[in-house]
């Protein structure tokens, strides 16, 4: 490691340490090693540009933000919560099985954690609250219940990895749904068991007579997963394509249909979007840019043929890297984890002969870990702020979430057909 890189890293992390935003910090960082390799400083601009440009699969995360923001400030939320009341409602501790059939379905429409948990979850947070659930319970479930929003399809994070790796978006976005599926259930199990032990209530029944009613309510909110994962594994539009579908949909619903899109509330959503999609572009466009100092250090070859002469196999290399990233979550930005460290792994993974599209879920799962691990964890800071819970309450709370969490994860390394069931059947890997 030359004293370049090493004053990248220095600079990097006194950066972070400083509170600067990560996205500046890998920037100045980046800058900081072509001072000190002098090189040209133009170096920098070209590669973020030509990248940005050349990729039109960035063009899906504003878009996909922009339909989770619109359905967030219509009533879909509300529709969707109350239908999966009729089917988890009776359920004991059913409010929290609810929230995390709600995350199911809305990670199925937004492909983003942050999203699930300031609409849906701030609709299920309320009425736990009024059921009088521990406050730090309802917002532990809707942290640890909103990370499945990267992980079924549509996915952030996915897209990210797609654009490093070269994998196909396709074949991620279905190797996401039985892991997704997975974590839920055990998610589920998780509460059930905590309502049994700490005798949460039993919220009253929906009056059969309104259940279809209710039912009905949520019908075109549910389309729209259909009309997209149909869309794109029918041929009729690209991943990509279908971002612009579902922004398209999620608008046409709450502001045509619904005509609950005034417009205070439409250029709110625009706004946040813009934000929103500034904070990742900005990540990657850091990413890019330190990513081409381990480039030009070889540090991603010098990392394969260490790992060659570990002479691990596929299941000690997973092991290893799934532990240092479940480590690293507590500490480090997902997106940063994401963006930085996967390109230096992806040599090593191609050596060993593992599937990129099985690799890629297991790295996207196990990144979401990190957003509801303490001390770091994003959604755990969010959720504190928006209810006024104290962030202690919510992480005592958390822990046997984020263990069906890490159960999921071993389960998805020891058995990759967990993950690669889907797209196998439909013939996207072989």
């Amino acid at each position: 490691m030359s004293a370049p890189f090493l004053i990248l890293v220095a600079a990097f992390v006194a950066l972070a340490l400083a509170r600067v935003p990560i996205a500046f910090a890998m920037l100045v960082a980046a800058l900081a090693y072509l001072v000190a390799a002098q090189r040209d400083l133009g170096l920098l601009a070209d590669q973020i540009l030509n990248t940005l440009m050349s990729n039109y699969l960035l063009a899906a995360i504003p878009l996909f933000l922009l339909a989770a923001n619109l359905m967030n400030a219509g009533s879909i939320s509300d529709r969707l919560f109350a239908a999966c009341h009729v089917f988890v409602g009776r359920i004991k501790g059913g409010l929290a099985q609810i929230d995390v059939l709600v995350s199911v379905l809305f990670a199925s429409m937004s492909g983003s954690a942050v999203a699930d948990a300031a609409g849906p979850g701030m609709i299920t947070i309320r009425a736990m609250d009024r059921a009088g659930y521990p406050r730090g319970f309802a917002a532990a479930i809707v942290a640890a219940s909103s990370v499945l929003g990267p992980i079924i399809p549509p996915s952030i994070p996915m897209i990210l990895y797609a654009l490093m790796a070269n994998a196909s978006i396709a074949a991620l976005f279905l190797a996401g749904v039985v892991p997704g599926l997975l974590i839920a259930a055990l998610m589920m199990l998780v509460v059930w068991i905590t309502a049994e032990r700490r005798n949460f209530p039993i919220e009253p029944p929906i009056p059969r007579g309104e259940r279809s009613r209710v039912l009905m309510r949520a019908v075109l909110p549910l389309g729209m997963p259909v009309v997209l994962l149909g869309g794109i594994y029918s041929g009729a539009f690209t991943p990509t394509e279908a971002a612009a579908v579902a922004a398209l949909y999620a608008l046409v619903l709450a502001g045509v249909v619904y005509r609950e899109l005034g417009a205070g509330s439409l250029l709110a959503a625009f706004a946040d979007t813009a934000r929103q999609a500034t904070v990742i572009l900005l990540m990657i466009c850091g990413a890019f840019a330190v990513n081409y100092a381990v480039t030009a250090e070889q540090l991603d070859k010098a990392l394969a043929a260490w790992i060659a002469g570990l002479r691990l196999g596929p299941l000690a290399f997973l092991i290893v890297v799934n532990l240092l990233f479940l480590v690293l979550g507590c500490l480090i930005d997902a997106t940063t984890m994401l963006l930085v460290l996967v390109p230096v792994l992806l040599p090593s993974v191609a050596a060993l002969g593992i599937d990129p599209v099985y690799f890629g879920v297991v790295i996207v799962v196990n990144i979401t870990i990190g957003l509801v691990t303490p001390p770091y964890g994003l959604l755990l800071f969010v959720l504190a702020a928006l209810t006024k819970v104290p962030l202690r309450e919510i992480v005592r709370e958390s822990w046997g979430l984020i263990g069906s969490l890490v159960a999921a994860l071993a389960l998805m390394v020891a058995f990759p057909g967990v993950v690669l069931w889907l797209p196998r059947l439909l013939g996207y890997v072989r």
